[in-house]
């Protein structure tokens, strides 16, 4: 965030945003098959400050893009989404925790 704050994102924010996005994704892949420390530790890093890039193009697109008239309905129906995008993924969790154990399915009971 302190980089974004001296040097902002002007020019293609769409490319840099789904490059964000991308990076998120093979930072999250790299935690969830890593099983050295270092490593998952480093990702979820990495995971973090890419998730932190791609709200603030995203919020920053949204406040440029919306017209004046209609920028609070815009941000409200935002901001509900994106809230209760939290706790629907802790319900989804919750469900599949519940349903096949903490560890899953594929998981050996005497390992």
């Amino acid at each position: 965030m302190m980089a974004l704050a001296y040097r902002p994102i002007v020019t293609k924010p769409g490319i840099k945003l789904l490059a964000a996005v991308f990076g998120f994704g093979l930072c999250i892949i790299v935690f969830g098959i890593s099983k050295n420390f270092i490593l998952s530790m480093a990702a979820l890093f990495g995971s973090g400050m890419l998730d932190g890039i791609s709200v603030i193009i995203r919020q920053t697109i949204l406040q440029l893009k919306t017209p004046d008239d209609m920028r609070g309905r815009v941000s409200s129906v935002s901001s509900i989404f994106v809230g209760s995008s939290n706790e629907l993924g802790s319900f989804e969790s919750g469900v599949m925790a519940g349903s096949s154990g903490p560890l899953g399915p594929w998981s050996s009971a005497d390992a």
